[in-house]
């Protein structure tokens, strides 16, 4: 497979995301500046990088479980998009749910990327769907 070129720009001393291991889907990014999170609070986090994307392509802002399942720390709005149109630096909203501050260093590895293509998506109206055997049951439904 032929790799997507991502064109990154740095506007403060940060390294460009990576992954940390040959199978990881995510590529790590890290916080440019210093931030506290409080108690069941959350923090807007700076990266320092801005990126440009071929058309068709997303960057998606997840979480890091080592984040969430130590202290609690995740990504309020998760995930986040960045459109290939946009230009603007990555942000990252940190949510804290433990009854402790935390706080972020610059160079803290805070959140990670991961790419996608998009569907073509076009929506046609109609009166009513398919018959299936799971019907309008969710949110708990089996159980």
């Amino acid at each position: 497979m032929r790799p997507v070129s991502v064109l990154v720009r740095r506007i403060a001393d940060v390294p460009i995301p990576a992954r940390q291991t040959v199978g990881s889907s995510g590529f790590d990014l890290a916080a440019s500046t210093d931030c506290r999170i409080p108690a069941r609070g959350f923090c807007t986090v700076r990266t320092g990088l801005e990126v440009e994307m071929p058309a068709g392509v997303e960057a998606q802002v997840r979480p890091r479980s080592g984040l969430a399942s130590t202290h609690g720390i995740g990504v309020l709005n998760s995930p986040g998009t960045i459109d290939s149109d946009y230009r603007g630096e990555i942000k990252v909203v940190l949510f804290n749910m433990s009854a402790r501050p935390y706080e972020v260093k610059s160079g803290d590895r805070i959140a990670q990327l991961v790419f996608s293509r998009p569907l073509a998506i076009e929506f046609k109206e109609c009166v009513g769907l398919t018959d299936t055997g799971r019907g309008d049951g969710g949110f708990g439904h089996t159980g």
